[in-house]
């Protein structure tokens, strides 16, 4: 199959690359001489250093230095970027942010913070010598959990943090909320949890870091989600200009959120790369993974939903407590911001007020995770209004489509200040029951029956923030060469997103050209380029957009360019399929004619703002009352993603982001031992992770209404599938069970727990 081909048939040009094992990660980057890192861990979760003795590893074969807490410390490498800085507290709090030597100094405050580093010239002395360190600890009483963290009586973890309480903060009215309460006919309640779960991409951890003498930069070779966002955190972390911090990147495998912030291994290795002139290497562990790629969710809501005797909602109250661990990392503000932004849901309610509240305890740092607080928001919210649907005896959907925002209600502003731009609730749900056979679900729960299994059924109808960013703008550059090929310059960066296919094809079409000339370049070492990295679902909106609006000045300037050529006036220039012509002259200038002299740049960029994409997703588990294991049997989403650009990718999206949830749902979660602090899941032995089958057929359907926010009308898709897919899953199981009298489940949903609720409920 030629390029040619191989573009225009809608497949990604990137997987011939990644299929074939030609793709070039972090750990696959090696320069000669390079030295090795290997990190000494502490295995307490709470415990003050006692001493630190490294002179028997020091003199180890192999060895070159060893880095502690001091060198740390004494570099001025203990500030890490805080995001929650921005933010208004509660009565003007201000969040208590702890300092975070890059290497631990006098004290460790979860299992797994690195203490040491050993530099040696191959990785296994470098791990030999780690075993030599002797560290002396005196052990703290720990705590694991968030919310005995701020209970009375709690054992205080920080002098400088009263009450265990870093941060309190607050959205939108409690007056009127405690108001509409006393009016109710109805209150429905539900405290729910979204558990704490690592990221476990495909590709671990993996770092490169060398130093210029010459010209001071820090060259640097990681996994990241965009290049503007890291170098920002380590020019922040370690005081070293963001212009002579390099970072050269090719593949990532997988980010989901975790490859954004600069990471203290990251900063450490600048203190190594530094003080012995060489390159320093450092590949983690899966172990180290667990223990230290910053984790996601970890979060208690506490809600209540107050209606009228016609089933019409009045208010919404959420009581959050968000557990970010030991440290405040970089980026775990979105689930904050993104849950106020979306607290009402795909709903008319006219009255909500959150209070949210991030304890201190002596766990891996939580940052952003796929969705970012989205899918935590929208399981509050879809839990708690199917409840109220049980309640009142009414059905999940004709419950929803009572309170839907109306189609006329667009741009629809929400009580908290958010503006929904356009989208088709009632449209998309009753697409989603017509495609789902939502009246068809009694018979499939008799033939069910008849097999000895339990079926329930589950519906979600969610909307979540995409586009916004922290870039002042999302711009790229559009480069045209002699040979007639055009390369997209962007700082956004793929984990698997299929952005060298989308981009291209964004340019190629706009321009009317083949997609096999377009060429994506993601990150070029040393740019200067300004736009928000690739999270939150936003590239499309920004860079995507950015694409267009370059191809479009390329149209116009081209024209000027090409009226000097052909010698007639602009105005009378047309452009086509990658041609200027004029009726005034025989000659044709293509778009290579314009670089004859030299490359030219076309430039394209903007702020394109925050847009909503929003979706309906029905699903259906049987549930085996023997063995309480769970089964999804049937899985229908429609969603409203805008214009889609490439129906494959948004496919796969989808596909990847439902099972993201659904591991969540049946399996995943990070489990801490109470009394010692100690992490129980620190490997795949003991963390489940989704597998192939999960969710056997995921049956898709989208329902487009176009953004005005995008030139290109897109929305974003890519937490879309994890968001609507927890709440409709934990439902369907909740539905399969509650003849039995189970009324309450929380995540995971393992077989043992399936079970203990039913043998529960029986006991009743």
């Amino acid at each position: 199959m030629d390029t040619h081909e191989h573009h225009h048939d809608g497949r990604r040009v990137e997987d011939q690359r990644l299929i074939t094992g030609t793709g070039k990660f972090s750990a696959d980057w090696n320069q000669p001489g390079q030295l090795h890192a290997h990190f000494v861990r502490a295995d307490y979760a709470h415990a003050e250093i006692v001493s630190v003795d490294a002179s028997r590893a020091r003199a180890h074969p192999g060895v070159l230095q060893v880095f502690t807490g001091e060198d740390a410390v004494a570099a001025g490498y203990v500030k890490a970027p805080n995001a929650l800085s921005a933010f208004p507290g509660r009565n003007g709090m201000k969040p208590h942010v702890l300092e975070r030597p890059v290497l631990a100094h006098r004290k460790v405050r979860f299992t797994g913070e690195a203490v040491a580093m050993v530099v040696a010239d191959s990785a296994a002395a470098a791990a030999d010598a780690a075993e030599l360190i002797d560290v002396q600890y005196r052990e703290l009483p720990a705590i694991t959990n968030g919310e005995a963290a701020l209970a009375a009586g709690a054992p205080q973890l920080e002098d400088s943090v009263p009450g265990n309480l870093i941060f309190e903060s607050e959205a939108g009215d409690e007056a009127a909320v405690a108001e509409a309460f006393k009016q109710a006919a109805h209150i429905t309640r539900l405290k729910v949890l979204s558990t704490r779960v690592s990221p476990s991409p495909m590709e671990p951890r993996a770092a490169m870091v060398r130093f210029d003498v010459a010209s001071g930069e820090f060259w640097f070779n990681v996994p990241m989600q965009g290049v503007t966002t890291i170098r920002a955190g380590l020019s922040m972390y370690s005081k070293v200009p963001e212009d002579k911090i390099i970072l050269e990147v090719r593949d990532v495998g997988g980010g989901f959120g975790q490859r954004s912030p600069p990471y203290p291994e990251y900063v450490a290795m600048m203190l190594a790369a530094k003080a012995t002139g060489k390159p320093i290497k450092w590949v983690s562990s899966r172990v180290e993974s667990f223990l230290t790629d910053n984790h996601g969710r970890a979060t208690l809501i506490d809600g209540q939903l107050a209606l009228d005797k016609d089933g019409r909602f009045l208010a919404m109250r959420f009581d959050w407590i968000s557990d970010f661990g030991a440290y405040l990392a970089p980026g775990p503000q979105g689930h904050i911001r993104n849950t106020a932004t979306c607290m009402t849901g795909v709903y008319k309610i006219p009255a909500l007020y959150a209070n949210f509240k991030v304890p201190l305890t002596n766990t891996t740092p939580v940052g952003a995770y796929r969705g970012a607080g989205r899918p935590d928001v929208a399981y509050a919210v879809e839990r708690i209004v199917s409840q109220a649907a049980v309640e009142l005896g009414m059905d999940g959907a004709d419950l929803r489509r009572r309170n839907f925002i109306p189609n006329e209600a667009y741009p629809y502003k929400t009580p908290l200040g958010s503006v929904y731009e356009n989208a088709d609730f009632p449209g998309m749900l009753a697409k989603a029951l017509t495609f789902a056979d939502w009246q068809g679900f009694e018979a499939r729960r008799a033939q069910s029956a008849k097999k000895g299994k339990l079926r329930g059924r589950g519906i979600s109808v969610v909307i979540e923030p995409t586009g916004a960013g922290n870039a002042p703008s999302d711009d790229i550059d559009l480069e045209v060469d002699a040979s007639g090929t055009l390369t997209v310059f962007t700082v956004a960066k793929t984990q698997g997103h299929g952005h060298e296919t989308t981009m291209a094809m964004i340019v190629a079409d706009a321009l009317g050209i083949e997609r096999s000339r377009v060429k994506v370049v993601q990150c070029a070492p040393g740019t200067k380029l300004v736009g928000n990295g690739t999270g939150g679902s936003r590239t499309m909106v920004g860079a995507g957009s950015a694409c267009y609006v370059a191809a479009q000045n390329l149209i116009k300037e081209g024209s000027s360019m090409a009226a000097l050529q052909l010698n007639v006036e602009p105005s009378q220039v047309t452009y086509s399929k990658g041609e200027f012509r004029s009726a005034l002259s025989k000659n044709v200038v293509k778009i290579a004619d314009l670089a004859k002299a030299k490359t030219v740049t076309f430039k394209g960029g903007g702020k394109f703002g925050s847009t909503f994409p929003n979706g309906c997703h029905i699903t259906e588990v049987e549930i085996d009352p023997d063995t309480g294991a769970p089964e999804v049997v049937s899985y229908h989403a429609v969603d409203d993603c805008g214009v889609v650009i490439n129906h494959a990718i948004v496919e796969g999206q989808l596909q990847g982001g439902v099972v993201q949830g659904a591991g969540q749902v049946f399996g995943e979660h990070i489990v801490y031992d109470q009394q010692s602090g100690q992490p129980l899941t620190a490997s795949f032995m003991d963390y489940v992770m989704p597998r192939a089958g999960l969710v056997r057929e995921i049956r898709g359907e989208e329902h487009p209404t176009t953004s005005k926010i995008s030139p290109l009308g897109v929305k974003g898709m890519g937490e879309s599938g994890c968001t609507a897919s927890i709440p409709s899953l934990v439902d369907a199981a909740l539905d399969a069970l509650r003849p039995l009298g189970v009324t309450d489940l929380d995540m995971p949903l393992t077989p043992a727990r399936l079970w203990g609720a039913m043998q529960a409920a029986k006991q009743k």
